[in-house]
């Protein structure tokens, strides 16, 4: 069974000034294709670590994939190190000497010297053509079929290298026929725990296709991953496990793949004939902006208010004072009357409004910091919902943001 292992090369990564999103999007392409990732690491600019890596994993490994340190400046060593494991010398590659020439001459620029540098490839490798800058990327291929492959680290530079040149080559070299393909059911209102003790047989009894359970913030995935020789018999594979799934799921599958929890409001929201607004206090926006970035929102999208002061919850969405007064700007009685009044104010046949407290600071003993109340108007009526949410203020409003999208989904979807 291949295998290969991914070193993501940096010294800004190791200082936290980088995050590394080029090791998932790899490792997720190579489970596309059939070929099992086994470790990821990372390692800073340093030419004999950098070796010394390289070296422990082809004792274990077929084949190790590296991203970053092929740029031209002093600190870009990871052809040097790749070399030095691999015992081979540097020359000069006069196609990648040509294609760093032709790029340079694309955007009418003067190539300086240290370019020239990236024209330098291992003896015998396999050069990557890079269009789209100036670090060409190698294959280095032992004599026992072991192999580097190393790719620039600029994501823009990196993918289309990985798709293009390396995933093929890759497909060959490890003669693969089967590929695996991931189906994702999202999930809403439904806690991981109770995933879990819903699908627990089918997690255990499932091996190809496979199943994974991954939470987000008040939301849950539920993967299907099946490898087979071709997409449409991964599909039928994993058709009768979702069609058990979604039984078992009833009422908390949203929806599948691309689709996002604002997305599949629209849907329904659509589906109902509907127009929808949004009123917010706590979420500041967040619910509209969600909402907004989805193409064709407009359809059924009216607007939204942001009534972050109490004047504007009464002067804009005609919150009476006394409900404030009585019992708070943070209640159901006020999530629902900013929602009322929203409705009439907008003319929407739904409106959803969010008040709570995000903090740090604003809680009491009765309502902690993290207290979220949702209110909703329809013709069908009026309800309203109080959660206690955790983390901090940025946590908090993002998880009020899921948490009412949620809400709205399901009320709206199922009632």
């Amino acid at each position: 069974m291949s295998n290969v292992e991914l070193v993501a090369v940096g010294t800004e990564l190791l200082l936290g000034q980088l995050v590394d999103t080029n090791t998932a999007y790899i490792a997720a392409a190579l489970a596309e294709n059939g070929i099992d990732c086994y470790a990821s690491h990372a390692v800073g600019d340093n030419r004999e670590r950098i070796a010394r890596i390289v070296g422990e994993i082809l004792g274990r490994a077929d084949g190790i994939i590296t991203t970053g340190g092929l740029g031209p400046t002093v600190d870009d060593l990871t052809k040097e190190a790749v070399a030095d494991a691999l015992g081979l010398e540097l020359v000069l590659d006069d196609s990648a000497l040509a294609e760093i020439e032709g790029f340079f001459a694309s955007i009418g620029r003067t190539m300086r010297e240290n370019n020239r540098k990236q024209a330098f490839l291992p003896a015998g490798s396999i050069p990557l053509v890079n269009p789209h800058g100036t670090a060409p990327g190698f294959i280095a291929v032992r004599a026992d079929g072991k192999f580097v492959a190393c790719m620039p680290g600029v994501p823009r530079e990196m993918k289309p290298m990985l798709a293009e040149r390396l995933l093929p080559w890759l497909r060959s070299h490890f003669d693969v026929r089967e590929g695996i393909v991931t189906r994702v059911l999202h999930t809403v209102n439904i806690g991981e725990s109770e995933i879990d003790h819903r699908i627990a047989d089918l997690f255990a009894g499932s091996e190809n296709p496979k199943i994974a359970v991954l939470a987000h913030d008040y939301r849950c995935d539920v993967k299907i991953m099946a490898k087979a020789a071709s997409t449409a018999k991964a599909l039928a594979a994993i058709a009768p496990l979702e069609e058990e799934l979604r039984v078992r799921l009833r009422g908390h599958v949203f929806g599948v793949d691309a689709m996002t929890l604002e997305g599949a409001v629209l849907v329904a929201v659509d589906e109902r004939g509907e127009s929808l607004a949004v009123a917010e206090s706590c979420t500041g926006g967040r619910i509209a902006a969600a909402i907004t970035g989805v193409p064709g929102a407009s359809r059924r999208f009216l607007g939204g208010i942001v009534a972050y002061d109490n004047a504007l919850k009464t002067g804009e969405l005609a919150v009476p004072e006394e409900t404030i007064e009585r019992f708070g700007a943070v209640s159901e009685e006020c999530a629902i009357a900013m929602a009322r009044g929203l409705r009439a104010r907008l003319g929407a046949k739904i409106g959803i409004a969010t008040t709570g407290i995000a903090g740090p600071d604003g809680g009491s003993v009765d309502k902690p910091v993290g207290t979220l109340c949702v209110g909703l108007v329809d013709d069908r009526g009026e309800r309203a919902w109080t959660l206690q949410l955790r983390g901090d203020r940025a946590a908090i409003q993002a998880r009020a943001t899921t948490a009412a999208l949620g809400l709205l989904w399901r009320e709206v979807k199922i009632s």
